[in-house]
């Protein structure tokens, strides 16, 4: 493909190189040969880029000048995935029912659908047009879902939940698998408490490998749109998560949580049940939330403060030592 048309399709402006240079693919800044392109946004990498053996690097529009040919853009890191996009391309599944999924009669299955083997789909399902189920897949009854989903090995969605569209569920991801509700009896026995109310997913949701999504006793859990969630995550029964938002690898939400738009909870994140995290707030990683959080807040550590007076605490610790030894001189 032709380095013009990259930048044409980018929306790029295209400096220092030949617009007829072949492109063959992409990959890493350190990785890259002759024939590639690669991409850089950090100024603190130029070094990197002026070394790279690329034959092109999507670069910031203020980003310094190199030899190198260069597609100046408003979002590299955006405009790389999409270049991404130009050279590899998911596998085409045909419209087929394979012969050994078992498919409920009452079961209303849209246009264009692939189902794989094994694949279970109970009574009164109804799944909209162009969806894949790959292999081994289970939709429990009553469950809606729209068009264009997505559905590796394993996912499994449980009874009357709702999906929206262009959701994709990654492998053994459980959406509407029981809350975690106990009461304690007289006799100090835990009574289960009935997980009646389901999950609700919005449009172009992602779910990664292995996240289970709960549903409720009350109420219901929901997934905002555009959300997107990562392996290895727990959100509880009854929590809110609003829309664009992303949670990163193991991170665990408690029952009854909110979480706003547009916040990103990073890695191993805890939050505790009952609470509100607001629009635009980042906690970073390992960081335990144990109260409300504010719109655009930066917040680290356990329990959760904000960033900067986590950062004093940081620097402190390592001093406590030295600081306890003069107390004691004291």
């Amino acid at each position: 493909m032709k380095l013009s048309v990259i930048a044409t399709t980018l929306g790029a402006r295209l400096e220092n190189g030949s617009p007829d240079t072949e492109i063959t693919g992409v990959a890493g800044i350190e990785s890259a040969t002759a024939g590639e392109l690669t991409f850089i946004s950090n100024p603190k990498y130029a070094s990197l880029a002026r070394a790279t053996r690329a034959s092109a690097v999507i670069v910031a529009e203020d980003f310094p000048s190199i030899r190198t040919a260069m597609l100046r853009s408003k979002n590299p890191y955006l405009d790389f995935a999409r270049t991404l996009e130009l050279f590899h391309h998911p596998p085409n599944y045909a419209p087929a029912i394979h012969p050994t999924a078992v498919v409920d009669p009452s079961a209303t299955i849209g246009a264009g659908a692939h189902i794989g083997p094994y694949v279970v789909v109970q009574e009164d399902v109804v799944i909209g047009e162009n969806a894949v189920l790959l292999a081994h897949v289970v939709v429990y009854r009553g469950v809606t879902i729209g068009n264009n989903f997505f559905a590796h090995s394993h996912s499994v969605i449980r009874e009357f939940c709702r999906i929206g569209n262009h959701v994709v569920l990654q492998n053994g991801v459980v959406v509407g698998a029981d809350g975690f509700g106990f009461a304690k009896d007289n006799s100090g026995h835990w009574h289960k408490i009935p997980q009646v109310q389901p999950v609700v997913i919005g449009d172009d949701v992602e779910i990664q490998s292995n996240s289970c999504i709960d549903r409720a006793s009350v109420g219901e859990t929901r997934i905002g749109r555009g959300t997107k969630i990562d392996n290895l995550v727990q959100v509880g029964h009854g929590s809110r998560i609003g829309e664009d938002s992303l949670l990163a690898s193991q991170v665990g939400i408690a029952g009854s949580t909110e979480i706003g738009n547009k916040v990103i909870l990073t890695g191993q994140v805890g939050v505790v049940g009952h609470c509100k995290v607001g629009d635009g707030a980042i906690v970073t990683p390992q960081s335990g939330v144990a109260g409300d959080i504010e719109a655009g807040a930066i917040v680290s550590g356990a329990p959760a403060v904000d960033h900067r007076l986590w950062l004093k605490y940081s620097a402190a610790l390592n001093r406590l030592p030295e600081m306890l030894k003069l107390l004691r001189k004291k």
